[in-house]
């Protein structure tokens, strides 16, 4: 265990938790539903942006896809080309109307309530099955980032593996429970400063390390085709349908939604989409400068980044930016753990169990339900056969996409659009996802989120043009959404 190391780790937790006590402190006397879950829809355009692409790159972005670059080659970068697209399209197309029209639908401030509200509906059944989605899949997504602690622990610090995932399920828990939607929002914005200082860092100085007269170049051999970038079809189509989950990944929807002004959101749109490129592409260089400045030598390609930087930094140093892979783990699961909370209080426990719950009772159930998730995604994430972090997250993304992104998609593009084809879109969507990574994944090699994502848009398409059509007040709130709230 590396002395330097932990105390850097031991700093970065108290930063973190500080900024919990902060918010729970100020907050607690104006604290209500829509400040807890929501920050009042007061985000600013650096806070909004950053936090958006912090609780998105989890840890598989500095542990996962250069693990990948580094073991099998150029023709991996397709996941980060499907992401990149689909971060730029989703702040696009998606972020300015969604928060408009949940502005304008009884001012929505969870996704289940703004795919409801957006019908003048009243029928709650939209609402409760999106959020038990909401409710399971997060138990996969927060699996992976209490995994990347436990890894990294483990792996840096010689700590007992399950030991390390208790420590930082506690620790998430404490501020989410504290703070709620500014301090993860915070919490986020400062860790995605120190992901895009580490990525960028740790690289350039290998490279200048592997210039030096002393430096003695590892043993490599890497395979006929490792900087091929055109890969199999399959694995092109499967890298670039990652993109289509950011049109249904509820824990980034919600930042769009939180974002105060229209010039907040455009400056928002430049800061998160440069944001997003420079990680994904300081992503990528870290697994092929990993494999020229490591080696072959190297038994867990997960561990690319780690072992880069602990050799070329000071222990100390190298310690606070290991630590950027605790704030990728972290600021996915804070952002997961409150939105899996807003939507389990707002949609199913007010609107099925106690429709008079004060704003104090709703945040306590949403609190608990922090708790349950915590807990059920530790134990996933304990289980040796849940397939490691990369498999949890493509798991969860897959969910996501299928579910929620033709459906929003269509909400916000499409005026014919009707609550039943919204149903169909999300229960179909979410159900071919699954049926196909349980039945014939595996043996088509092609990523779930794609026939998933499709048969959800054409459930919804289909059943819609089936359906009665919109009432005019329907319509004219469509009209009303796509014109500029401030």
């Amino acid at each position: 265990m590396n002395t330097a190391e932990l105390v850097a780790m031991l700093l970065y937790f108290a930063l973190v938790i500080a900024i919990g006590v902060y918010f729970f402190f100020r907050d607690r006397r104006r604290e209500g539903e829509k400040e807890y879950f929501l920050g009042g829809r007061k985000m600013g355009g650096w806070v909004a942006a950053l936090s958006a692409g912090a609780s998105d790159m989890s840890a598989w972005v500095l542990m996962g896809l250069p693990g990948s670059i580094y073991l099998y080659g150029v023709g991996k970068v397709w996941i980060g080309v499907g992401l990149l697209i689909g971060t730029v399209c989703a702040w696009i197309f998606v972020a300015p109307r969604l928060r408009r029209y949940s502005i304008r639908a009884n001012d929505s401030i969870t996704i289940p309530q703004f795919l409801t509200n957006r019908f003048l509906s009243k029928n709650k059944g939209l609402q409760i099955i999106s959020a038990l989605v909401f409710v399971i899949v997060y138990c996969i997504y927060s699996a992976s980032s209490i995994s990347a602690c436990g890894t990294l622990f483990n792996t840096v610090l010689g700590m007992s593996r399950n030991t390390a995932m208790i420590i930082a399920t506690a620790i998430i828990l404490i501020y989410v429970f504290l703070g709620g939607f500014n301090a993860v929002c915070w919490t986020d914005f400062f860790q995605g400063l120190l992901m895009l200082a580490a990525l960028m860092l740790a690289p350039i100085i290998a490279v200048f390390a592997m210039h030096a007269a002393d430096f003695v170049a590892p043993a490599a051999n890497l395979p006929g085709n490792y900087y091929t970038v055109f890969s199999s079809v399959t694995d092109i189509l499967s890298g670039l349908g990652w993109g289509l989950g950011y049109f249904g990944m509820p824990h980034i929807l919600v930042r769009y939604i939180s974002i105060k002004s229209e010039h907040e959101m455009r400056k928002s749109q430049i800061i998160g989409s440069s944001w997003t490129t420079l990680i994904l592409i300081m992503s990528c260089v870290v697994g092929l400068v990993g494999r020229s400045f490591i080696g072959d030598g190297l038994g867990d390609e997960s561990l690319v980044f780690v072992t880069m930087v602990r050799k070329v930094f000071p222990a100390f140093l190298a310690g606070i930016l290991l630590s950027a892979i605790l704030a990728a783990a972290m600021s996915t699961a804070d952002s997961q753990l409150l939105a899996s909370s807003s939507a389990f209080a707002s949609d199913i426990y007010k609107t099925t169990f106690r429709k008079d719950a004060s704003d104090r009772e709703m945040l306590w159930a949403g609190r608990i339900v922090v708790i349950v998730i915590s807990v059920v995604a530790y134990l996933i994430a304990v289980n040796p056969n849940s397939g490691g972090i990369m498999a949890l997250v493509s798991n969860a993304w897959g969910g996501f996409g299928s579910a929620f992104g033709p459906v929003i998609l269509l909400a916000l593009h499409w005026r014919r659009l009707t609550y039943s084809g919204a149903v169909a879109g999300v229960t179909v969507g979410f159900a071919v996802d699954v049926l196909w990574y349980v039945f014939l994944s595996s043996s088509t090699g092609l990523y779930e989120i794609l026939p998933g994502f499709l048969c959800g848009l054409l459930a919804a398409v289909i059943v819609s043009k089936l359906s009665k059509e919109p009432s005019q007040e329907v319509l004219d709130l469509f009209d009303r959404a796509m014109k500029p709230t401030d």
